[in-house]
């Protein structure tokens, strides 16, 4: 009962927050989110034996929002295109730059490290929280500040919850060979099967209907129709997209599920926290979405899904 009423409390917020929310204030949220994940991680990483950086873990995460951050305040504002130029020019080189220099401090504070045995393990975990937790959840606000980027960012975490519930449910009630025991017991082959086809079900429909769910978003008022309403001719991607992509956002959530229960075994943990009743902790909230997203962007930007999202 906690599982389903902390879910129909957080998903309207998190709907609300994704169209409405401005991205400076988007990225302050998602930014929140990454070190709450971040702490949970740095909890297991430490029952597991590893000895992490918090605080330059820490300031890693922020950082890499940070120039988001620069790029949300700037992006509206009345600047020459030379100015526009260089800003951009200094937040990709810092986007590069971070995690180019980050493993050398890590290092070198490793130093310090008694025994010197964990100076490059501890180096390595702290290091890890980069492209995890903070690259994965930063596509968030770099997918919703493209063109009908909300309404994208909705599908896929629809297709993933999707493919969540159904491997939950059906796992449960005709689920008997494991999936992968010595990770996580509970989780079964019939249910991943059932995951994908969920998945593949809900993207098909989602995008069949993809002018009326951005028309419903606009009369709801989420959606702003200066800027994501569809053109009705517009087509619809074909099918077999539909179902690549799907398949795809699918297998990669799966796998984040299963990497994170592996890090939680490891450690002999069964949640990576107590945030939320009945769920467990963030980490467990997002796990899946910390591998889908960078798939999802890569989609969006490289796949071709922008046409219709724009």
């Amino acid at each position: 009962m906690k599982r389903v009423l902390t879910a129909v409390i957080l998903i309207p917020i998190v709907i609300v927050v994704l169209f409405r929310a401005p991205l400076w204030l988007f990225t302050l949220l998602v930014l929140g989110v990454a070190l709450l994940a971040a702490r949970e991680y740095f909890d297991i990483a430490e029952k597991t034996g590893f000895r992490p950086f918090r605080a330059i873990g820490y300031l890693l995460l922020m950082s890499e929002f940070g120039v988001l951050a620069v790029f949300s305040f700037y992006r509206d504002s009345h600047l020459e295109v030379r100015d526009v130029g260089l800003l951009m020019g200094f937040g990709l080189f810092a986007l590069f730059l971070i995690p180019l220099a980050v493993p050398f401090i890590l290092l070198t504070v490793g130093m310090r490290r008694d025994p010197l045995s964990q100076m490059l393990p501890d180096a390595a975990t702290s290091f890890l929280v980069y492209p995890y937790i903070g690259a994965s959840l930063v596509c968030l606000p770099l997918l919703q500040v493209f063109p009908g980027g909300a309404t994208y960012l909705l599908f896929s975490m629809l297709i993933v919850w999707a493919g969540d519930i159904a491997a939950l449910y059906i796992g449960r009630a005709i689920g008997n060979r494991k999936l992968a025991p010595r990770v996580s017991p509970g989780k079964t082959r019939e249910g991943a099967t059932a995951s994908i086809f969920a998945a593949c079900g809900v993207g098909l429909l989602l995008f069949h209907f993809l002018h009326g769910v951005q028309h419903f978003l606009t009369k709801a008022h989420l959606a702003d129709v200066s800027v994501s309403v569809f053109d009705p001719s517009t087509r619809v991607p074909q099918p077999w997209k539909v179902l690549i992509f799907a398949v795809c956002i699918n297998v990669a959530a799966q796998l984040g599920d299963l990497v994170e229960s592996a890090l939680k075994r490891g450690a002999g943990l069964k949640d990576s926290g107590d945030l939320l009743p009945g769920h467990g902790g963030i980490l467990d909230r997002i796990d899946a979405l910390l591998f889908a997203l960078p798939v999802a962007l890569i989609f969006y930007i490289a796949g071709g899904m922008i046409r219709y999202f724009s």
